[in-house]
């Protein structure tokens, strides 16, 4: 089914971190430049794109599975097509022909460009298209893109990751770090605060280790404190940093600069020493403790979350204590935990001392316990406080029902409140008071303080009242093409994303 004025209709779909969702943003672009216009609610799309990560546990599975799904659809949709990117793409390369020959296009991390063309050759030529580049050949922010949001946007400034963490594989798949230049991510910021955008979030594999590859150390805090005077410019975030690179000329900077966030994801992936060490990750807990006590000091109430990682191969009940320990001391307003298994192509794969599944259950079982004691006691100091309140677009899944909205506070946090007497879009901002905190939310109940109409609300009203489709972004978890009906998404169980 082709979707308006017969164009091809196209969806996109995103497993995995940040810097794949921006990726596919780059390619929704890329495919409307080429002529292609969103997939409607009914009927099977002309093209399918699977954005893969080679990081989530059974990655390969839930791709080959919802590719096994579209074979049954394409046979019957003629023209159909089918392309497969990402990392898992860049590491299985021809696998993914051989397993799932229906599929048209198989890229890599390194050529998302090159996907238009790559099509019209497998159309012509009636036969795959497997095209994957060892190193990148133009930087994804030079490429057209068909953001999500009208008013938050990604900001990659750097791709790649000089990192060996030996749980992870990103750096094979992604290359060496390289740096986009200052003056390149301040003109897209600008750019984008000019069609509307008041948050933005810089995005990096190692985002704080900015500068590497243009031989200035204080090269991030600089570039912070930079956006930080672009006018019409909200909210600055950043994600994900690392703890080695993590100076203190950057907690300077986010304290001193107004629109610089009071939020740091920070991933401790464990609190022991010894298997840090076997992880090849560059600081022991008392340096990544020491960040910790120096941003609060900065800023006592930043809100400061962390990846963790159970059961890595050799983990000990004394080691495990130590990461139990070290919650303690942080006290995460949130983390993402994971277990850990076995990622194939990784040097912790091979390693001896794999723990028993039953024991990293157990453990990943108290961890869960402890955090969510802390993010409710964390989140229960919100209780009192009025803040403001970026207006969301599908945060809240029960507004319908509860006649609220949802949100986001400068630190991150999730907010529902009542919705106010007056009309209220995403990108405006909503003052109110907390009056309640559970564990991953806090709810403001009363009527709003004030409400404020902002250029990112106009921005959003716009988009929706274009006649035409509105492009597609990009789509989070499983499609729903067609028959049989899409299998069930699983929650993540292993390793951690590419940007820690």
């Amino acid at each position: 089914m082709s979707g308006e004025s017969g164009l091809k209709s196209y969806k996109v779909v995103t497993y995995g971190c940040q810097m794949n969702v921006h990726d596919s943003e780059r390619l929704s672009g890329l495919l409307e430049d080429a002529g292609y216009v969103k997939a409607g609610q009914e009927g099977d799309p002309d093209l399918v794109v699977f954005n893969t990560c080679a990081v989530r546990e059974n990655a390969d599975n839930k791709l080959y599975g919802n590719l096994g799904q579209l074979a049954p659809v394409k046979t019957r949709h003629k023209g159909m097509q089918i392309a497969v990117g990402g990392c898992l793409a860049q590491k299985d390369r021809d696998t993914i022909v051989r397993k799932a020959p229906w599929v048209d296009v198989v890229f890599g991390t390194h050529n998302i460009g090159h996907l238009p063309a790559l099509l019209e050759r497998a159309a012509v030529e009636r036969k795959a298209q497997v095209e994957i580049l060892e190193s990148l050949e133009t930087f994804p922010s030079t490429l057209p893109t068909r953001r999500e949001s009208a008013y938050a946007a990604w900001v990659a400034i750097s791709v790649g990751c000089n990192n060996t963490c030996t749980f992870c594989i990103v750096p094979a798949l992604r290359g060496k770090e390289e740096d986009r230049r200052p003056g390149d991510v301040l003109a897209e910021i600008e750019a984008l605060v000019d069609e509307g955008v008041i948050e933005v979030t810089l995005l990096g594999q190692n985002v704080n280790a900015y500068g590497s590859d243009l031989g200035d150390r204080e090269a991030f805090s600089k570039l912070l404190r930079a956006a930080g005077q672009i006018e019409g410019l909200e909210r600055i975030r950043f994600t994900s940093p690392h703890p080695r690179d993590f100076t203190d000329d950057v907690i300077a900077a986010m304290a001193e600069t107004p629109n610089v966030m009071h939020q740091l994801h920070m991933p401790l992936q464990s609190g022991s020493d010894t298997v840090l060490k076997a992880m090849r990750r560059s600081y022991r807990q008392e340096r990544f403790l020491g960040i910790i006590r120096k941003v609060r000091e900065a800023m006592p109430d930043a809100a400061i979350s962390t990846d963790i990682i159970v059961g890595f191969p050799g983990e000990t009940e004394e080691d495990f204590e130590q990461t139990m320990h070290a919650v303690r001391e942080a006290r995460f307003t949130n983390a993402f935990t994971f277990q850990y298994s076995k990622r194939p192509g990784t040097p912790a794969a091979e390693m001896a001392d794999q723990v028993p599944k039953a024991v990293v259950q157990a453990r990943y079982d108290r961890l869960i316990a402890l955090q969510e004691e802390i993010s409710w006691e964390e989140n229960k100091k919100q209780v009192g406080r009025v803040l403001e309140i970026l207006v969301a677009e599908g945060e809240g899944k029960k507004d319908d029902k509860t006649d609220r909205l949802s949100g986001r506070a400068p630190d991150n946090r999730l907010v529902h409140f009542s919705r106010p007497t007056e009309p209220v879009r995403p990108g405006d901002v909503v003052t109110v008071e907390i009056t309640y905190a559970a564990p991953h939310h806090l709810l403001a109940e009363g009527p709003s303080l004030a409400v404020r109409r902002t250029r990112a609300g106009d921005a959003w009203e716009k988009r929706q009242a274009k006649p035409v489709a509105k492009p597609a972004g990009v789509m989070l978890g499983l499609p729903g093409i067609g028959a049989p009906a899409a299998l069930p998404l699983a929650a993540p169980a292993g390793g951690a994303c590419c940007g820690d």
